[in-house]
């Protein structure tokens, strides 16, 4: 079965820099769009970043100018590279990808779908 494992995640102070990595596992056909979501406590989840399999990336506007999104086809996997942290920006952040799965016991590929992480929690506090 796919599934998502996100690292990096941890305490950090104001102004400091987190990477986050996502790596996706199981049997996997191909992925398209991947990105990162946050949920900090009491708000709604929200897109942080998003990078398509052509490298297009949006970000939300918040975090315009300080993370960076980035995907390393050749390993699957994402990355957000998040610089001049704020204590605004504490939550849980999730990775989601957009991905076909294999199917062994059929010999094909199945529909793109949602996956999601579990999450890591950042901490942005001094």
């Amino acid at each position: 079965q796919v599934q998502l494992v996100e690292s990096g995640g941890g305490l950090v102070q104001p102004g400091g820099s987190l990477r986050l990595s996502c790596a996706p596992s199981g049997s996997i056909f191909s992925i398209n769009a991947m990105g990162w979501y946050r949920q900090a406590p009491g708000k709604e989840r929200e897109l942080v970043a998003a990078i398509t399999s052509g490298g297009s990336t949006n970000y939300a506007d918040s975090v315009k100018g300080r993370f960076t999104i980035s995907r390393d086809n050749a390993k699957n996997t994402v990355y957000l590279q998040m610089n001049s942290l704020k204590p605004e920006d504490t939550a849980v952040y999730y990775c989601n990808a957009d991905i076909r799965p294999w199917y062994s016991d059929y010999g094909r590929a199945g529909y793109g779908m949602d996956y999601w992480g579990k999450g890591t929690l950042v901490t942005v506090s001094s």
